[in-house]
């Protein structure tokens, strides 16, 4: 047993040498460009609107259920008539109808689940909102892949470009620079339906979407939270009068 565990580790320390660089320069050689998170309902519900018509085709969010959109201002007539497209009543989750065999067959793996999706692409380099904001603006067409479409962010990624009638075409042009390194550029090749600005606010509210579905009771967590310093610090002023009172007569 003691052989065979040695030969375990040394199986996984090979391993890990082997992809260690690989991960390190994954992670490191991306600049990620700062999105404005929003907690603003109004982009928030613009980014649901989003997430449903264009992300929720593939990608379920299967710990979020529709009546959460409560908490964003939407009531149940629009969420029935407008974004209730997966499921049959409010209370379902938000999961998609796609079978895993043919999401292997379409894409070479099974889209992952977004309910938690900002915080997972969190690391080094930026927030998972930052990831998720560079991302969906660093799409480009290449003929190479199977479905025209890489991106600079997650290189032969094999998610085509779902907001490309929203941006537009980007082709991507290499040159070097004056200090010998790679410079990359897109151009806007064909013209989508939204200007730059708007398409980057888009994805800003989009991405805001994502970052409230990993915690939709972020704000009442904080509001309590601050109550909760409020009566500490209250019962520490009453503790220490009492404190002072009960010792002031004892030398």
């Amino acid at each position: 047993m003691k052989k065979t565990s040695a030969i375990q580790f040394l199986k996984r320390l090979a391993v890990t040498a082997l992809f260690a660089p690989v991960a390190a320069f994954a992670a490191g050689g991306v600049h990620l460009e700062k999105v404005p998170v929003s907690t603003d309902q109004k982009n928030l519900q613009n980014g649901a609107r989003l997430f449903v018509n264009y992300c929720l085709n593939c990608h379920g969010a299967s710990a979020v259920r529709y009546n959460q959109l409560y908490k964003i201002g939407l009531d149940e007539k629009v969420i029935v008539d407008n974004l209730l497209f997966t499921g049959e009543k409010t209370g379902d989750l938000m999961t998609v109808a796609m079978v895993r065999e043919d999401a292997e067959a379409w894409f070479g793996t099974v889209p992952p689940d977004l309910s938690l999706i900002a915080r997972a692409k969190a690391s080094e380099a930026g927030s998972g909102a930052d990831y998720l904001y560079t991302y969906l603006r660093s799409f480009y067409r290449d003929p190479a892949r199977p479905t025209g479409w890489n991106n600079t962010v997650f290189a032969n990624v094999g998610m085509p470009h779902a907001l490309w009638d929203l941006q537009g075409v980007q082709t991507l042009e290499e040159t070097v620079g004056e200090d010998g390194h790679k410079v990359q550029k897109f151009t806007l090749s064909k013209s989508g339906s939204m200007s730059k600005e708007t398409y980057d606010q888009a994805v800003a509210d989009l991405v805001s979407f994502l970052v409230w579905m990993g915690e939709p009771d972020a704000g009442s967590r904080k509001t309590i939270g601050i109550y909760v310093l409020i009566f500490l610090a209250g019962l520490y002023l009453l503790t220490h009068a009492l404190g002072k009172n009960y010792w002031k007569d004892i030398h």
